[in-house]
């Protein structure tokens, strides 16, 4: 990190917006953002760095720790990181999405700062600006369990990231002419393994190396674009320990379905003849599959990996139900400690009342020619003030207004709305979210400042009388939630976290063109136990830009 007067800087920054703790320890980081080169797939094309690295680094914090970034922005657009599964407790402030920031200009910097309060588990960064997220910018975030937190599972003897996802060849800047023009960017052209698309008997050199009768964890995150992947190791079962940030039953899978923006951990116990094994990425529920993989090597171990790969699990209609089973088979558990001692099932959520009902139907349409996503008829547009901005300084009605798009889809063909889409919603409301997806194509849902219990996944459409087929006891409480075609899919949270938070489709196509909402919860009481203020060193834009600052929460 840079010289102690930064440091000291930073500390006298957040200070004046942020309280924590004397006790929780601080992370520094400096992220330069640059343009590079790099071909991944064999086709020369403009990446993001981060500090020059492709994937960007990962960062390694503990349950509680104070995490700060500070981003100099070398490119020559703006832009943005969100830091996805991260709660930011009472700091919207810190969400990273263009609805609750302004972006950082070109030849400026920002430095984010946010606790993972509460937290533990196996989460990733990435831009949220443009398409970027098509050129790179993301890369590993973890959350260890304080030493004092017994964990379900001895230590392993090593801890990886796994960063699969879909890649294109075509640039960012290519693709968001695409969408700009109201096309689609199509289908991708590869998978890459934490940046690298690797080919039976082409894979030069190791990703990763264990020691034979040593149990390693891996965790595996889903950053592409668009498609869901299907993750499995040549000749080694995996144990599932945790799925974002929550303790699992410890059931054995010979593979796993990792959809977009998804994080899993596994162990793996090196058991078998000490050679090399393939870990493979493929994609799922596509026409024409893709693949990808990389070497696991045995410490001392004689010989290449075989060149017959693990099959994949089924495609079309019978390769649905097999997801659709295998998510169900993943249970909470009850008496593991998360982030606090207490257990994970010391939380009886299937006991709480349902005080809103928000039923959400995604559509693609075409508005003046143009390809468009929408949420109950509305296809968000982000106006020139972000949201959270326009709202804290007592001016949202000059930028949006609040429930533009009904707690009910309207009729089908209704015409589409393009607004910024902003729901007013009750603090500490116990609210159940229906996602139904009357489309062809698997959909993948994110809520910042949450988790929630997706309590039921079925086929066809939801009706009140489908809550009795509901998981009330231990299905996993997590941040993100896969739909499948024709299908449907029920969560529920209380929200107790005050601020302006992304409910957002993590398929980068939707969420540009419109697939995305926001969900404003304020306190009533305007107090620093509810929300933070401001960061002193936020940046102001739009409409905002200039005013003074409305008088700060007190305690």
């Amino acid at each position: 990190m840079g010289s102690l007067t930064f440091v000291a800087l930073l500390l006298c920054l957040s200070t004046a917006s942020v309280v924590v703790r004397a006790e929780d320890p601080y992370l520094f980081f400096e992220w330069n953002i640059t343009y590079g080169t790099i071909s991944p797939l064999g086709v020369p094309q403009q990446a993001i760095l981060i500090n020059g690295e492709f994937p960007g680094p990962n960062i390694n914090s503990t349950g509680n720790n104070n995490i700060v970034v500070n981003v100099f922005n070398h490119l020559d657009e703006p832009f943005l990181l969100t830091w996805h599964g991260v709660q930011h407790r009472k700091n919207s402030w810190q969400d990273g999405t263009l609805g609750t920031m302004c972006p950082i200009l070109p030849g400026t910097n920002y430095t984010y700062h946010f606790q993972v309060k509460d937290q533990i588990g196996s989460y990733f960064y990435y831009p949220t600006t443009s398409v970027h997220k098509a050129a790179g910018a993301f890369g590993g975030l973890r959350v260890n369990s304080r030493l004092l937190i017994p964990v379900p599972f001895a230590d392993p003897a090593d801890d990886y990231t796994v960063m699969i996802g879909d890649w294109y060849t075509k640039g960012h800047k290519s693709l968001k002419k695409l969408l700009d023009a109201g096309r689609s960017i199509g289908r991708p052209d590869g998978i890459l393994i934490n940046g690298k698309n690797g080919k039976v008997g082409q894979v030069d050199k190791p990703l990763f190396t264990m020691e034979a009768g040593k149990t390693y964890r891996y965790r595996v995150c889903n950053v592409g674009m668009r498609t869901s992947l299907n993750f499995r190791i040549q000749g080694h079962t995996m144990k599932l320990v945790e799925i974002e940030g929550s303790h699992t039953m410890q059931n054995v899978y010979d593979s796993l379905d990792i959809h977009v923006a998804q994080c899993a951990s596994v162990l793996v116990t090196a058991d078998k003849e000490p050679k090399d094994y393939y870990m493979v990425a493929s994609s799922r529920f596509m026409k024409q599959p893709l693949s990808s993989v990389a070497v696991i090597s045995y410490a001392n171990g004689k010989g290449p990996a075989a060149p017959e790969l693990p099959a994949p699990p089924p495609d079309s209609s019978e390769g649905i139900m097999w997801s659709i089973n295998q998510y169900r088979s993943y249970r909470w558990n009850l008496t593991a400690s998360a982030a606090r001692p207490n257990p994970q099932g010391s939380y009886h959520y299937g006991k709480i009342n349902i005080t809103r009902t928000i039923k959400l139907v995604n559509t693609r349409t075409q508005v003046d020619g143009k390809l468009k996503f929408a949420i109950n008829g509305v296809s968000h547009v982000d106006p020139t003030t972000p949201v959270k901005l326009s709202e804290y300084f007592g001016l949202p009605e000059k930028e949006f207004k609040y429930d533009l798009m009904s707690d009910e889809p309207p009729a089908e063909n209704s015409k589409v709305v393009l607004a910024p889409n902003v729901l007013n919603a009750t603090f500490r409301n116990f609210v159940e979210i229906i996602f139904e997806n009357h489309e062809k194509t698997i959909q993948t849902w994110h809520l910042d400042g949450y988790s929630f219990f997706p309590v039921a996944i079925e086929p066809g459409r939801w009706s009140p009388e489908k809550r009795k087929n509901y998981n009330l006891l231990d299905i996993v409480s997590r941040h993100t939630i896969q739909v499948y075609p024709n299908s449907w899919a029920a969560i529920m949270t209380t929200l107790d976290n005050a601020g302006m938070w992304n409910l957002r489709s993590t398929m980068a196509e939707r969420y540009y063109l419109g697939q995305q909402l926001y969900i404003s919860v304020l306190s009533p009481n305007k107090s620093l136990r509810d929300e933070y203020n401001i960061p002193d060193i936020a940046p102001l834009c739009g409409i905002v830009k200039g005013l003074p600052k409305p008088m700060p929460y007190v305690a």
